[in-house]
């Protein structure tokens, strides 16, 4: 498939980084080999490394036959891309540096004969976006708003007031259509297809309401632990590194009222119209609608493993939750009174996404005693992880001459449908988006203070008060007791989906 956009020249601060080893590099890859990539293009990795453009594809070739989902790379295909991938040295302290990527954009220009978008991915840490930004700014490289863009990776903040302080910083320099804040899990196939399900299906938006919706549940849990991350996590904890972003875009999807169109901005003013309409906590609420947890030390699938306060560059007496479950509420037309329960945790039983929305009871049993005792609300149940489908869980007659109910599945399984291989990784729908100039599933800066809006008294209040009964559940286990009370209190329970590779 021939792509017929205009040139484009990738910038990737960081370009030595994991993340670019792991995710970017691998991504932009398999869009060159599904044609997405238009004739001319240059991928310029930066670092302050002394590295030479033979030594940069050698570490990204590795990167790709481990990290691809289409596994090692076909050595001629591979070929034609290495050569567009150079390395250039730099201190981002100097304007030199900064002149010298200005050096390389005209000279694309002069050899394509033609002006490319030109693309400033920062895979660095959060408190080097602000010289790169000013830099660019200072030395006139993203001077074109249609043709420069600026790729800023999560955290966007540690707080409102940094939030704030970030993009005004990046408004002051650029127009917020240059600005693509990139949250990998809204690149998600199954993430997308919320929107999809919800808004191409006329079936479900007269039931999507606090008519027929009891309650909503999003939960995400990782089964690893801070492993080597166990100074950043010090500083950051579930809420931030969870909650405030990838859980409430999910809610977000789930909860938005129908957009007129499918354009960017009319989509995320859908957005953040349900982060304006959350309820905002009162002091004396936290204790009824949020729980904190961490993790102790235990044993996950044979291995005895550490609790958190034993990890690397972890304090010994750590109050920072590695488990947050919250207890939201949306207070519009749509969906007051309608709890949205949240969780998510390490070093629990497996790695899984699942939203729930589980539906009222039928307003009238008409079955007789004993033919429904397995008679339950129905679900839709959307997997986004580790498989993804969508399924809708039903009751129905159980084969016999008797009348007896038992619950089913109507399954939309995206591997058998699709195939496994069809499944682009998240990275490559976000990088491709930010080619074509779609912010549509990118954040917004008001989207992002929003979310910090609602959280900060959750999170003044924890950073207050010492967590007194940490760690407060054992690895390989769902969480504290506390959460299950969260739900209990309701008549609820956490619901757990058996998934293809749990069973």
């Amino acid at each position: 498939m021939e792509n017929t956009q205009q040139p484009v020249v990738f910038i990737i601060f960081g370009g030595t980084g994991d993340l670019n080893w792991r995710k970017i590099n691998p991504a932009l890859y398999n869009l060159y080999l599904d044609g997405y990539f238009p004739k001319n293009f240059a991928i310029i990795n930066s670092g302050r490394r002394d590295l030479t453009d033979d030594d940069i594809r050698e570490k990204l070739q590795e990167g790709v036959n481990k990290f691809s989902r289409r596994g090692k790379v076909d050595k001629e295909q591979w070929s034609a891309f290495a050569e567009k991938i150079t390395y250039q040295p730099a201190d981002i302290m100097e304007d030199k540096s900064f002149q010298t990527f200005g050096e390389s954009i005209k000279r694309c220009e002069e050899e394509w004969g033609e002006k490319p978008t030109v693309i400033f991915y920062m895979s660095v840490a959060a408190q080097f976006f602000s010289v790169i930004a000013e830099k660019i700014k200072k030395n006139k490289l993203a001077e074109d708003i249609a043709h420069s863009r600026i790729v800023i990776e999560k955290p966007f903040g540690h707080d409102l007031e940094s939030s704030r302080e970030l993009n005004n910083l990046f408004c002051r320099n650029f127009d917020e259509k240059q600005i693509y804040r990139i949250d990998h899990y809204l690149g998600k196939e199954a993430v997308q297809n919320i929107m999809a399900f919800r808004f191409a299906n006329a079936i479900l938006e007269p039931l999507w309401n606090r008519n027929y919706i009891e309650h909503v549940q999003i939960s995400v849990s990782e089964q690893i632990g801070v492993g080597s991350r166990g100074g950043f996590y010090e500083g950051a904890g579930a809420l931030r590194d969870m909650v405030q972003n990838h859980i409430l875009q999910l809610l977000c999807l789930v909860g938005m009222e129908a957009p007129v169109s499918f354009d960017a901005d009319e989509i995320r003013n859908k957005k953040v119209d349900v982060l304006r309409s959350m309820r905002r906590f009162k002091a004396d609420e936290l204790k009824h609608n949020v729980v904190r947890g961490q993790y102790g030390e235990g044993w996950v699938e044979g291995e005895e493993v550490k609790g958190y306060r034993e990890e690397g560059d972890v304090d010994s007496e750590s109050s920072v939750e590695t488990f947050a479950a919250v207890k939201f509420f949306v207070d519009n037309w749509r969906w007051f009174d309608v709890p949205f329960y949240v969780r998510t945790g390490k070093r629990m039983p497996e790695k899984s996404s699942v939203i729930t929305i589980q539906f009222r009871d039928v307003p009238h049993k008409i079955f007789p005693v004993g033919t429904s005792d397995n008679l339950r609300q129905n679900r839709l149940v959307i997997s986004i992880q580790p498989d993804m489908s969508i399924r809708f869980q039903v009751q129905a007659k159980t084969p016999g001459v008797e009348m007896a109910l038992n619950n089913v599945d109507m399954v939309f399984d995206y591997d058998d449908s699709f195939g496994e291989d069809k499944t682009p990784e998240a990275y490559e729908t976000l990088l491709l988006d930010t080619m074509t100039g779609d912010q549509t599933l990118y954040m917004r800066g008001d989207q992002v203070e929003e979310a910090w809006k609602l959280l900060m008294p959750v999170l003044d209040n924890w950073e207050s008060k010492t967590a007194n009964d940490f760690p407060n559940y054992a690895a390989d286990t769902w969480g504290p007791e506390a959460a299950n009370a969260l739900l209990a209190r309701d008549g609820y329970h956490w619901f757990t989906l058996k998934t293809k590779k749990s069973k």
